[in-house]
């Protein structure tokens, strides 16, 4: 696996926030769906889709796993209906991984953390990894997803 040390860019985000368990995530998901359809955020190049993992769901108690996702915009958004906030990304010097394929099974922050990691001489970062979900819809098949990895250093 091909890994970049890159400079993740400041970022606001539109942000809905997911606690609990990991087989909801696509409840809340669809929260940020509807609102960005009903508030013209539909460009996934200019309007990027991301997820915030503060925890991993295979080790972490169900009610204590927390994953935000969220979309970059270009100004703050108001106070709505969907519970969608307004958050940033800080600008982070990150190790990179892309993976492709399904998103259920994420090989790039396995091997970011086990493989990488461990053999580098870096630290990991104070925010969670970031992930960038490069291309999103109905129409994608689960073999062809694009999800770059970004493991914040510190």
């Amino acid at each position: 696996m091909d890994i970049e040390i890159v400079f993740f860019p400041f970022t606001l985000i539109a942000t809905v926030e997911h606690f609990g368990s990991p087989s909801l995530e696509g409840q809340t998901i669809k929260k940020l769906i509807k609102w960005r359809q009903e508030n013209n955020f539909l460009d996934s190049e200019k309007h990027q889709n991301y997820g915030i993992h503060y925890t991993n769901p295979s080790t972490t108690p169900i009610e204590h796993h927390h994953v935000d996702f969220a979309i970059s915009v270009d100004r703050p958004i108001e106070q709505n209906s969907y519970g969608i906030i307004n958050k940033t990304i800080p600008q982070l010097r990150c190790a990179k991984a892309r993976d492709i394929g399904s998103r259920n099974n994420n090989k790039a922050i396995i091997y970011l953390l086990e493989q990488w990691l461990p053999h580098s001489e870096e630290k990991i970062g104070n925010f969670p990894p970031i992930f960038h979900y490069v291309n999103v819809g109905i129409n994608i098949d689960p073999q062809q997803m694009i999800t770059d990895v970004y493991l914040p250093l510190g």
